[in-house]
């Protein structure tokens, strides 16, 4: 079994380590972003989120959906439904001794394409544009996913 020290001396480890770190704190920026949009567009899904603006009757109008957070949750989603995996398998990718040069490509690529898509849902930029950098991560992730599975069963 490879020791802890080992893997952290392999460059590609160190790469996949690095952009999934970037792409998991963004991930979680995206909480605080939704914590922003909902406190400034005061629209809560919690009773005693509301609180602070009031009891009973007149807080309840805070209870509410609101288009600007629902964006932002939405591609919050997004990021949990890609970047769970990308974490998964580009570990394993790491693991299956990928060139490093290659890794980084697939690295670089999908934190960029995430990147591009959380702004693409914020701003919002007209399609294609969200749609292209979801395909690219998306495409990046099946790729490492099938030097996984060619490596270990040799496809």
């Amino acid at each position: 079994m490879a020791k802890s020290t080992q893997l952290i001396d392999n460059e590609v480890f160190r790469a996949y380590a690095t952009y999934t770190a970037i792409v998991l704190l963004k991930m979680m920026l995206m909480s605080l972003i939704t914590a922003y949009y909902r406190i400034t567009r005061k629209a809560f899904v919690n009773p005693e989120d509301t609180e602070s603006f009031g009891k009973g009757e007149s807080a309840k109008k805070f209870l509410r959906t609101d288009p600007d957070v629902e964006r932002v949750r939405r591609g919050h989603l997004n990021d949990l439904e890609n970047i769970v995996p990308f974490v998964g398998i580009g570990l394993l990718y790491a693991l299956s001794g990928p060139e490093l040069s290659t890794a980084l490509l697939h690295f670089r690529m999908f934190a960029g394409a995430r990147i591009l898509h959380t702004f693409a849902y914020l701003i919002p930029l007209p399609q294609p544009g969200r749609g292209l950098s979801w395909a690219v991560g998306y495409s990046v992730t099946f790729s490492m996913a099938y030097k996984v599975l060619k490596t270990a069963w040799l496809l």
